[in-house]
């Protein structure tokens, strides 16, 4: 099953979102909402939801979750808390007072209605004139009730562009009603052009919590902690996700206990010589499964692979035996950037148990891989 959130006049582009099911099995789906005519991530944008009452067959109209008061809101994640609340974390970008800068701070806030009204939002970063990249998706709570999210820190360089990223962790004990910053943060090693952007958290079992960053050296990098996220280790290449220059999503099936990963696999056991620039090489989709808590990979298969589109910032969500991915999926011949356009595609968990290509097979067939 697949439904499309198209771009349009007056609505340029509609991107990074995050699924959370309601009483009585209602999926709720909230993401970036452009208005007017500027599709880039300055552009005006507000929060707006759909909501499928029929297991992903069918979706109500957009109405709006939280309204856009400065510059723009977006890139948004979704998570049921152990309490019972439902948690929003959103970006709001706005200009800082006095220079021609904008920050972008993270806010999060809470319904305890199943999403009808929300709470004031709560302020994240708690300093002023910060930039913090969060990607949809992205909120967790550790099996201790902790909140975790990452982030990638950009700071202001002296032509006004923004610096490389730096991997900085904002944590709450207090169910979202205060944040702290990690002791830790990654920098990224020398060499790194661009530094460490877009990151992702999973819990493992044995209580670690594994993080992947997004960067521009051919594959993701990866870091670890062992203390709930207060502490990282030095982050390092994690050649069994080569890539673009693009953002990978990790999540759990709580039912199987299978870890997915999906990300633009380039290894040479897809098709990439038909991958466009013009959409940043973000072609195939590909998902993989671990079932040793990350430690290998295998059944890698393309979601997507049409040369013609990219496919990026994923959010996954599992109900039963239902898999719920949605995903930017801009491309010719209508739009001008791939993150205009929304695909929402429910797959079932089974169909993915073919065409078990592990990670050693795939390292024997890829002579170009990083070590």
């Amino acid at each position: 099953m697949q439904y499309m959130l198209h771009h349009k006049n007056g609505n340029p582009r509609n991107s990074e979102g995050a699924f959370v099911e309601l009483s009585g099995g209602r999926i709720y789906f909230a993401y970036s909402c452009y208005y007017g005519n500027d599709s880039f991530d300055d552009g005006t944008a507000d929060i707006c939801y759909i909501i499928s009452e029929d297991g992903g067959k069918s979706w109500s109209e957009p109405q709006v979750a939280v309204k856009n008061k400065k510059c723009n809101v977006m890139s948004v994640s979704l998570l049921r808390l152990f309490d019972g609340r439902i948690a929003m974390v959103y970006l709001e970008k706005s200009d800082i007072p006095g220079f021609s800068h904008k920050e972008c701070r993270p806010q999060i806030i809470f319904s305890s209605d199943e999403c009808l009204t929300w709470s004031q939002p709560v302020d994240m970063a708690g300093i002023p004139a910060v930039y913090l990249v969060g990607n949809n998706d992205r909120l967790i709570q550790l099996e201790s009730g902790r909140l975790l999210m990452p982030f990638s820190q950009h700071i202001y360089l002296p032509d006004g562009k923004l610096g490389d990223g730096i991997g900085v962790f904002y944590f709450s004990d207090d169910c979202g009603a205060t944040w702290n910053r990690s002791a830790d943060t990654v920098y990224p090693p020398c060499g790194v052009v661009r530094g460490l952007m877009e990151p992702g958290v999973i819990e493992l079992k044995n209580g670690a919590v594994f993080c992947w960053f997004r960067t521009a050296m051919g594959c993701q990098y990866k870091s670890m902690s062992y203390d709930g996220g207060s502490h990282w280790s030095a982050a390092v290449p994690a050649p069994e996700f080569r890539s673009p220059n693009s953002p990978m999503s990790v999540k759990r099936d709580k039912e199987s206990n299978i870890i997915y990963a999906i990300w633009n696999c380039h290894s040479p056991l897809f098709a990439l010589q038909h991958a466009d620039s013009r959409w940043g090489y973000r072609s195939p989709l590909v998902i993989a499964m671990s079932k040793d808590e990350c430690q290998t990979w295998e059944g890698h298969t393309a979601i997507e692979n049409d040369s013609d589109h990219g496919y990026a910032y994923t959010a996954i969500f599992f109900r039963k035996e239902q898999l719920f991915l949605a995903y930017c999926c801009g491309g010719r011949p209508d739009c001008i950037r791939m993150l205009q356009d929304c695909k929402i595609n429910v797959l079932n968990t089974s169909e993915l148990s073919g065409n078990l290509l592990k990670e050693d097979e795939i390292s024997a067939n890829d002579p170009g891989r990083r070590s």
